[in-house]
């Protein structure tokens, strides 16, 4: 639209009525607004009890996607999430947070938000209705051999659909991740995560159980990817970057845990590794030198308990 044109009337604009299950009246809250406020809170909470096993009900579905982004990364690609609205922007979250958390390369995950980055913080008018925005962005970074999820509440969103056909004409795998179990797009996608969490509270509000659902599927689903590359040992963080006071403290007690040594040897071998937790880790737990720790996991990729077998052997 050029500058100084008019916006077109409401009535002159495109309507959709989509009739996925977010979308559909919660028989238990029709009357939220006359209800004391410790009932409202009441109803939201017994609602929210839902989403957790509607999630263990797709486990499967997650667990095939998680394989998929393990074999993409490994290979030397990425995996994408494309999003719209609440759904964007979790998926913006969630890939944000890998680098600090596991010191991820931070071209591993991508987030693509319909509207851009001013997306975040307001809602970019019929950004998600753009079918052909997603199908441009996907074409422009999207490779053969990458995994692409779409995030869509309602399944239906144009924005993602458009991008996951574009990815997939691109030869990469595709995911579509929403919380409609009966989406027809669950038909055009390598792997259909529907999450059956049922009519929100406020009709239509699927930042609340939609998006819940979203953000544990992908904690669930980023977090096992970390697992599976080697970037976690036992259940302690191996690959965090120490940005503050606090996360150098974690890293001391990381040793500790995993040793059993002294914080004042953990603290020693942390230094003499020149900070690098991995290294301290594993000349720890083997008795090696530092020097021959570094070298054992440049051996093993960067993987520890490859590392710890080649200095057992």
């Amino acid at each position: 639209m050029t500058a100084g044109a008019e916006m077109p009337a409401p009535s002159t604009r495109p309507t959709v009525r989509v009739g996925a299950p977010t979308e559909r009246r919660n028989p238990l809250s029709v009357d939220l607004d006359l209800m004391s406020t410790r009932d409202v809170l009441t109803v939201i909470n017994e609602a929210d009890r839902r989403v957790p096993a509607a999630v263990a009900a797709v486990l499967d579905e997650i667990a095939t996607t998680v394989d998929l982004a393990v074999a993409a990364l490994r290979g030397g690609h990425r995996v994408h999430y494309f999003g719209a609205g609440t759904s964007g922007r979790l998926g913006v979250l969630d890939a944000a947070e890998l680098a600090p958390t596991f010191n991820s390369p931070r071209h591993w995950f991508c987030a693509h938000l319909a509207g851009g980055p001013d997306a975040m913080w307001r809602a970019v008018e019929d950004a998600e209705d753009d079918d052909r925005g997603g199908a441009v962005e996907a074409a422009s970074c999207v490779r053969a051999g990458d995994l692409v999820v779409g995030l869509a509440a309602s399944g239906r969103t144009p924005y993602v659909l458009g991008a996951l056909a574009a990815a997939r004409a691109k030869g990469a795998s595709t995911v579509l991740l929403c919380a409609n179990p009966e989406a027809e797009a669950a038909r055009s996608v390598d792997v259909f995560i529907g999450v059956d969490t049922g009519p929100e509270v406020v009709t239509g509000s699927t930042r609340m159980k939609a998006g819940t659902a979203q953000k544990l599927v992908l904690n669930t689903f980023s977090t096992a990817v970390m697992v599976r590359l080697g970037r976690v040992y036992s259940n302690l963080m191996i690959d965090m970057v120490a940005t503050n006071a606090k996360l150098r403290g974690r890293m001391i007690s990381i040793l500790v845990e995993a040793t059993g040594c002294s914080e004042e040897l953990s603290r020693q071998a942390l230094t003499q590794a020149d900070g690098d937790l991995k290294t301290a880790l594993v000349a720890l737990v083997s008795g090696a030198e530092i020097d021959a720790a570094r070298a054992a996991l440049a051996r093993s990729a960067d993987q520890v308990r490859g590392a710890l077998a080649l200095l057992a052997s």
